[in-house]
């Protein structure tokens, strides 16, 4: 069987936890922070695991992840 290929720019954004669950950045941190709250922009800092609907077509992506 062939080896898969990985995309790469959902190996870019996503990785592994050590249970194997699938670990996301937020979105609306890159610019536009002046009127954003600091607690808010503490908040998108974290990262969060990706929702069960979409980590099947994550895992597509990155079958070797």
């Amino acid at each position: 069987m062939p080896k898969l290929k990985t995309r790469k720019s959902a190996a870019k954004r996503f990785r592994r936890t050590g249970t194997g669950k699938l670990v996301r950045r937020k979105a609306f941190k890159s610019h536009l922070l002046e009127h954003k709250t600091t607690a808010k922009k503490r908040e998108l800092s974290k990262a969060v695991i990706v929702h069960e609907t979409d980590a099947e077509r994550v895992t597509l992506m990155m079958p070797y992840g």
